[in-house]
Order: C-alpha cells, then sequence, then structure tokens
C-alpha cells in the first residue's frame, strides 16, 4: 500500500512537465484514425450497396453490424486485458491490426471478403478505447479528466471530418475503394510513433493512498455498475445518447442522397465541415466549460449533458423532418456539433466513479453497450423499418426520413438518465457532507 509520501510523489511525478499533453496529443491521433475508419463506409453506403447489389438491411449489416459482432463482442475481453497489460503496447498492436484490415476491405473482390475483412477491422478497434481511457485517468487528476476527456474527444469530430468529407471527396474522384486504402495506411505510422512515444505510466496514480490497487474481475465490476446508480444512468445514457446521435448521423449521408439526391461527394462535404468545424468547436467549449472549478464536479457535468441533449432533440427532429434542403442543413449543424458533448464528460463521469482495478473492464463495458445501439441495433433496426415502410408509402425513396424521424425522439431519454445521473451524485455528496457535519466545530453559536 501506498505511503502518503508516496502518493503525492506519484502525483506529482505525473502531474508535471509537458508529457501528459504529448500522450494526449498521440491519444487522440488514435482516436481520430479509429472514428475515420469506423464511420468513413457510412458515407460509402450507396457506392457499396449498388456494387455488391445490397438491399438497406443488407447494406446495415455489412457496414454496421459487421464491424460490431466482433467489436462489441470484444470490448469486454479486451477491457479486461487492459487492466492487466502494457496498454500503450496494446493499443500501438490494435492500431495495426484494425488499419490492415481496413485495407483489406477497400481490396475486397465481393461481399463475403468486405464482411470478413470488417470483422477484422472490430477485431482491432475493440482494444482501443480501454487503454486509452484508462492511461488518460493515469495521466490526468480527477479534477482535470473532464477537459481532458473532452480535449481527447475532439478526435471523434477530426475523424468523422475525415470519413466524410475526406471519404466523399476521395468516392468522388477515384471510387469507394480508394478511400478504405487510403485510410487504412494512416494506421501503420501512427503504431510505431505511439509504441516508442511514452512510458507506460502506473495504474491508480491518483488514487488515495488508502486505496490498494488491486486485480478485479467482471463480476465484481458488474456488481459496482450495479450498486452506483450514478455510474449505471451514465452508461444508461450514454448508450441511448449513442444510439440517437450516431445512429442518425450513420444514415444521414443516404438520408440527403435519397430525399435531396445529393451525391455521396456532396453529402459528405456537407456532414465533413459540420463534423470537424461544429463537432471540433462543440469539444473545444465543453473542455473550456469543465475546466472552471464548479463546472468540473460530476454533477455539473451530467446536467450539461442531459440539458444539451434535451435542448438538441428538437433540431433533430426538424432536420429529418423538414422538405427543405436548407432548412435541414441549418439543423443539422445545430443538431450534429451537440453529438459530441457528451463523450468527454461521460468518459471522466466513468472514471471518476469507478476504481483503478475496474476502469478497463467499465470502459469495455461501455464500448460494448453503445457499440450494439449504434452499430447493431441502429444500421440493423433502421435498415429493416426503411425496407418494411417502403412497401407502404408512395415515395418508397422516402422511408427513410420517416424512420429517422422517429428515432431522433430517442434524445428526450437519454437526456433523462443523465438527469437521473446529476440527481444521484448530489445526494451522495449531500451524505458526504452530512456525514462531516458532526465532528465539524461550529463558532459563535
Amino acid at each position: 500500500m501506498k505511503s502518503e509520501t508516496q502518493y503525492q510523489t506519484a502525483v506529482t511525478g505525473s502531474e508535471s512537465g509537458a508529457t501528459k499533453w504529448w500522450v494526449l496529443f498521440l491519444l487522440t491521433l488514435v482516436y481520430t484514425v479509429n472514428i475515420a475508419d469506423r464511420y468513413v463506409v457510412s458515407t460509402l453506403i450507396e457506392p457499396i450497396k449498388h456494387e455488391f447489389k445490397l438491399s438497406d438491411s443488407e447494406v446495415g449489416f455489412m457496414t454496421g453490424t459487421a464491424i460490431a459482432l466482433f467489436y462489441v463482442t470484444l470490448s469486454l475481453p479486451l477491457g479486461l486485458l487492459a487492466d492487466r497489460v502494457n496498454r500503450k503496447r496494446m493499443i500501438s498492436v490494435a492500431l495495426a491490426v484494425w488499419s490492415g484490415f481496413t485495407v483489406m476491405c477497400g481490396a475486397s473482390s465481393s461481399a463475403l471478403t468486405f464482411f470478413l475483412s470488417r470483422l477484422g477491422v472490430g477485431i482491432g478497434e475493440a482494444g482501443c478505447m480501454p487503454c486509452a481511457v484508462s492511461l488518460l485517468a493515469d495521466k490526468f487528476a480527477p479534477s482535470k479528466r473532464g477537459t481532458a476527456m473532452s480535449l481527447f474527444s475532439v478526435g471523434a469530430a477530426v475523424g468523422a471530418l475525415m470519413g466524410s468529407a475526406g471519404g466523399g471527396w476521395i468516392a468522388d474522384h477515384h471510387g469507394w475503394r480508394a478511400v478504405l486504402l487510403v485510410f487504412g495506411c494512416l494506421g501503420v505510422p501512427l503504431a510505431i510513433i505511439l509504441m516508442l512515444g511514452f512510458r507506460e505510466p502506473r495504474r491508480g496514480v491518483f488514487d488515495k493512498p488508502e486505496s490498494e490497487v488491486n486485480r478485479a474481475g467482471l463480476k465484481e465490476t458488474l456488481r459496482h455498475i450495479r450498486d452506483c446508480k450514478a455510474l449505471f444512468h451514465v452508461i444508461t445514457g450514454t448508450t441511448v445518447l449513442t444510439f440517437w446521435g450516431w445512429g442518425l448521423v450513420w444514415w444521414t449521408p443516404s438520408f440527403l442522397a435519397r430525399s435531396f439526391h445529393l451525391s455521396v461527394g456532396d453529402a459528405g462535404e456537407i456532414l465533413g465541415v459540420i463534423h470537424g468545424a461544429g463537432g471540433g468547436l462543440a469539444m473545444l467549449c465543453t473542455a473550456l466549460v469543465l475546466s472552471r472549478p464548479r463546472a468540473g464536479s460530476g454533477c455539473s457535468q451530467a446536467k450539461l449533458v442531459a440539458l444539451v441533449t434535451a435542448l438538441a432533440t428538437v433540431p433533430s427532429f426538424v432536420a429529418y423532418a423538414s422538405p427543405s434542403l436548407s432548412l435541414t442543413h441549418i439543423m443539422l449543424w445545430v443538431f450534429i456539433p451537440t453529438i459530441y458533448v457528451y463523450i468527454g464528460p461521460s468518459a471522466s463521469l466513468a472514471q471518476n466513479l469507478t476504481p483503478a482495478a475496474m476502469r478497463g473492464q467499465v470502459v469495455g463495458i461501455i464500448v460494448f453497450v453503445t457499440n450494439v445501439a449504434n452499430l447493431v441495433i441502429a444500421p440493423q433496426a433502421v435498415g429493416f423499418l426503411s425496407d418494411t415502410l417502403a412497401t407502404h408509402v408512395a415515395n418508397p425513396a422516402e422511408s427513410l426520413r420517416y424512420v429517422l424521424v422517429l428515432v431522433s425522439l430517442t434524445g428526450l431519454w437519454a437526456a433523462w438518465h443523465f438527469y437521473l445521473a446529476a440527481r444521484y451524485m448530489r445526494a451522495e455528496e449531500s451524505e458526504r457532507t452530512s456525514a462531516q457535519m458532526p465532528g465539524v466545530s461550529v463558532h459563535g453559536s
């Protein structure tokens, strides 16, 4: 068990210098490539669909469910592994694996080989987030994690920009296969830099001396999530919010192509700028807000996500319901940036509400449930409902619009869970304050 002196020395060493910012920068680049490789296929849905002669249900399975089969399945054991092995090396290997399989997706000659290659992408990407978030938790103090995780999440905005605008431009000029070949090659040099770029930090460096870092199994971790109501609602809210926001975004390029007759490049350009500029600005603003002492508390972070998500449900509804491309474009500018706000606070809350020995597993569980919602349910259910509805409406091309309008309302459900998480954290803070009151001296009474 660490003594108080050892604890203070470890904390000072972890917080000092530019090392933690260099680690944050490298991991943000990894997250950028992760998102770009995972979501670029949503920009390529239409050409992939026509290339392999697929229905909406089939292309949803090929592009979303395929990667999710292994991504979500392996996130739990890889989260457990992240609590036991060198996390830096694990991320480097995972990056090399998913990059190689992304190249194989571009070289696929049939729907079967594309499907199998997407499974490989899922295997590699499953090893990224548990390690990355756990590493950052050992580089930044609990009060700074909201800011650090929000800056880390800028990688999602940049990755989505690359996948939408960059992927769309390359597809228009060189075909969809070239997109995947280029994106896959980006990860190899980054994997080498990451392997050599910094030392693995000690686990639980910011835990108090009395908090011995022991190994914990999945059973203990699940029990902790069940007993910690605030953490339970953070995970549930994050899951529903991912289904709402990223599920809608997954099908938005196809929605713009079908309802407004845009090309893949035009749809990608519109969405890419919104993701890159709007999403990046939203992340930076979130980091700035959370850098304030009072806003950095867990209760305040949960309230922020609840409020932003509830308000953003309105423009998400209007964006898919409006017959006007101009109004849809404006509403997407309001809606899409908001789906980045939750990433930093939810990751920070999950780490702060979890003992060090369970942090990789908790992230693995979050990766599992959120991507079941995002990469399994959203692509498959939306595709199935669109196919089913197309046979019952006058204009079959508009069936996707009607399904997305319905899905947009789930934002209110997500906001409710973050509101409950805030209430539980506030109640726990009040209980701790009350427990300390008997020992407080009151003068002048």
